[in-house]
């Protein structure tokens, strides 16, 4: 049994790991959520941004082509040069532009003039004039490369790479203008820069809420996960906590056992002893009551010894009876007679003290396998003990309900009840709330019933207030029909 308990400890401890285990892994699972939804989101992005690089580079070379065959070449030929600051040609240069890009979500183009480094054409004519920032994405498309750079308006979420909801993202791409040289053939050569300002506000949006959407997923996710660990750590404690407490309970009941087989060994013993003496003083007494010199005075002393006498032998009786084990000679019987057998033997006891006894036993036959004279006699003493518990008048009730498989019967009187500290004891041998008896009685009662495969308890008013109105003390046995 102790080693049970130890292994119910270690149990404890496990789970208590278990425990850590569960709150330590939701910890660590939200902290890496978070990097796992920057990677995905920011994969995301850079998906993104590539798609729309690649889409503004077929649009710079779609652009590049419409001016340089609409507008660069026939301008030249007509006009000689081109003169953008003219309003013709401007409006002519803008009608193309606008042309190729109106179907395409283009916040700004705008076009350099690299020779005089300033802005030759812009769809926003009040740029058109001001001077060029050479910025590294203008060198390399002067030098005949293509470079985009997104421009962010809004800022991270505590400087994490989660991006806060609002302000704008825009990709800046810069794209070489460039012609066929009259003298060199095919040979391509750079005229201007193109710069193209794509609005990626709302699409940036898209992936912050994505974004978002992956993180609370996370956390939901390992809550969720969390939650099932802490569920099953806690019933798996409860299932710990009551194996404990039933191998607690199977500890005491064998201890129990124990002292109570060790003091019915001695009780064996010593009645043994004390019974043959005691009939030799009942016997002597007897005879010496029943000579014919004797005095009256030596009479009422003889009956004193005799009438004492058999009192020690009942107790004697009776510690004999719980030395021995109760092993009940089991056949069929009836309930209802046992109980009115009973009654019938006390009904003299409550006729004298004016109780009033009620049950529910008429017309009714209340078949089960039992030794009757072991159940004659327990429930005899639970009968006496609730007559003993009411002073005069009062009510004893006996019902008896049927269940499925087993009777319920609960015999009731009007007494005073019982406390607490003497409710837990009440079972335990020699303990008695009287001032006579042996106190072996209900201990007597329980072995009777639990070797008919019963159950006995007793509830008290003092401790249940919710018995019915007038109860004292309610004794309840459970016993199976077969």
């Amino acid at each position: 049994m102790t080693s049970s308990l130890k292994h119910t400890k270690k149990d404890s401890r496990q789970f208590g790991l278990v425990k850590f285990f569960a709150y330590a892994s939701f910890i660590v699972l939200i902290i890496f959520s978070l990097p796992f939804s920057m990677v995905i989101s920011q994969k995301a992005k850079d998906i993104l941004m590539k798609s729309h690089e690649t889409y503004a580079l077929l649009l710079g070379e779609n652009l590049n082509y419409q001016v340089f065959q609409n507008f660069v070449l026939p301008v030249t030929r007509q006009f000689g040069k081109m003169r953008l600051r003219e309003q013709f040609q401007y409006e002519w240069m803008d009608r193309i532009v606008r042309n190729t890009t109106h179907s395409y979500k283009i916040d700004l183009v705008n076009m350099y003039d690299i020779n005089q480094g300033v802005i030759a054409y812009s769809t926003d004519p009040s740029l058109i004039g001001k001077g060029v920032r050479e910025s590294l994405g203008y060198k390399k498309a002067v030098m005949g490369e293509n470079s985009s750079r997104l421009i962010s308006g809004g800022s991270d979420l505590w400087g994490l790479g989660i991006e806060r909801m609002g302000g704008e993202k825009k990709l800046r791409t810069y794209i070489p203008f460039t012609g066929i040289g009259p003298f060199v053939g095919n040979g391509e050569y750079v005229l201007g820069v193109f710069e193209i300002i794509q609005d990626l506000t709302e699409e940036y949006k898209s992936l912050t809420r994505f974004q978002y959407l992956i993180f609370g997923l996370s956390i939901l996710i390992m809550g969720l996960i969390f939650v099932a660990l802490l569920l099953i750590v806690r019933k798996a404690e409860r299932i710990i906590d009551e194996r404990a407490r039933e191998q607690r309970d199977l500890e005491a009941q064998l201890n129990h056992a124990e002292r109570l087989a060790t003091l019915g060994e001695m009780v064996a013993g010593v009645s043994h002893e004390i019974r043959n003496p005691l009939g030799i003083i009942r016997s002597t007494a007897e005879l010496l009551g029943s000579l014919p010199n004797s005095h009256e005075s030596g009479k009422k002393l003889t009956g004193l010894i005799i009438e004492e006498s058999s009192r020690l032998n009942n107790i004697v009786t009776e510690f004999l009876d719980f030395a021995r084990p109760q092993e009940p000679n089991l056949q069929e019987c009836f309930l209802d007679e046992i109980l009115k057998k009973n009654i019938l033997f006390l009904q003299p006891e409550l006729d004298r003290k004016g109780i009033k006894l009620h049950d529910n036993l008429d017309g009714r036959h209340l078949k089960l396998k039992g030794d009757p004279q072991l159940l004659y006699r327990s429930f005899l003493n639970i009968f006496l003990n609730a007559v003993q518990a009411i002073e005069t008048g009062g009510l004893i009730s006996v019902s008896v309900e049927e269940e499925d498989r087993s009777y319920l019967i609960s015999v009731s009187d009007t007494g005073e009840g019982i406390s607490k500290e003497n409710l837990s004891k009440i079972f335990n041998p020699f303990f008695s709330t009287k001032e006579t008896g042996s106190g072996l009685g209900l201990a007597i009662v329980k072995k009777i019933i639990e070797g008919h495969r019963g159950e006995i308890w007793i509830e008290s008013n003092r401790e249940n207030p919710s018995l019915e109105e007038g109860s004292g003390t309610v004794v309840m046995i459970r016993l199976p029909k077969e």
